[in-house]
């Protein structure tokens, strides 16, 4: 359980092993359930089109306290493929990526920013972590150069 209080479902955990063991899973977006009680899995796909996974992340929604929505954070695991440096091939990492934009309100950032360990320690077998806070974060290029530097 994360520091907030939120709990991880199991679900998140079986659709991180499918993506990690199947490799059909192309991406996973999670979110905190609108109770703020547990983080759930929102959405998974098979498909590679990373515009397609950016606009969901952007396009993002949370409620507050009061029931009101407005921009939201997400977490999202994401089976990023890039080509080695030095001409060495191609690689995958599987890359957790937490989006807390910088204009979301209040309550959903600070949720989003104390729950993310809890989730992080539930799948075992991420290879890189990024934190995202506006567009440019979750831009394709500037993922994979993260990723590819080991970051």
């Amino acid at each position: 359980m994360a520091q907030s209080g939120v709990s991880v479902a199991p679900e998140c955990v079986q659709a991180f092993n499918e993506l990690k063991l199947g490799k059909s899973t192309k991406w996973i977006i999670f979110k905190i359930s609108d109770d703020w009680k547990e983080i759930v899995v929102e959405e998974t796909s098979k498909d590679a089109d990373y515009s397609v996974f950016r606009e969901k992340l952007l396009n993002a929604k949370s409620k507050n306290k009061r029931g009101e929505e407005g921009m939201g954070g997400r977490y999202a695991v994401y089976d990023v493929d890039y080509e080695a440096e030095g001409g060495a091939g191609k690689r995958t990492k599987i890359t957790f990526i937490s989006w807390v934009p910088d204009d979301a309100p209040q309550y959903p950032r600070m949720m989003y920013s104390t729950s993310k360990e809890a989730l992080k320690r539930a799948l075992n077998g991420i290879a890189a972590d990024i934190q995202a806070n506006d567009a440019d974060d979750i831009e394709h290029d500037s993922i994979v150069q993260r990723v590819s530097k080991g970051r």
